[in-house]
């Protein structure tokens, strides 16, 4: 990774509005505060300097017959951080606090023509199984 940039956990709405730029979309009080109050809930930044420059976020699920996995929810690098292996650190980041987490696996869902998304897991040690489709439930609120 570029030397100079730091991954640190997000525990307070202003690191979270520090990325801000990085997300979708505008970010929602209400919202950020949900996500930081809840334990399973992970928002690491990536900075260099003062400036975020990528974010992955991770929700710790935990079923009875199972145990605890890693969902990688969200994987951000700022264009101008890009291929400085921003993304990889990010993620190795969070598998990391995975382990810490004692979960048994983590995993994530990409499309498979976002090339840039497969290529980093894949040089974060990721794996992809075939067979497997994704099915939703839109559920407007």
């Amino acid at each position: 990774m570029s030397h100079g940039v730091r991954v640190e956990h997000a525990g307070n709405a202003a690191q979270v509005e520090a990325a801000a730029h990085l997300f979708d979309g505008p970010s929602r009080p209400d919202a950020v505060e949900r996500f930081l109050g809840d334990p399973n809930h992970h928002l690491l930044v990536a900075y260099d300097g003062a400036r975020a420059v990528g974010f992955v976020s991770g929700v710790e699920m935990t079923h009875p017959d199972k145990g605890t996995e890693m969902f990688l929810y969200e994987l951000a690098v700022d264009e101008a951080a890009r291929r400085r292996g921003v993304g990889t650190a990010l993620v190795d980041a969070l598998a990391t606090l995975a382990r810490e987490k004692r979960c048994y696996d983590m995993w994530v869902l990409t499309d498979d023509e976002n090339e840039a998304a497969v290529r980093t897991y894949r040089r974060a040690g990721g794996t992809a199984p075939s067979g497997h489709i994704l099915i939703e439930w839109p559920l407007d609120t």
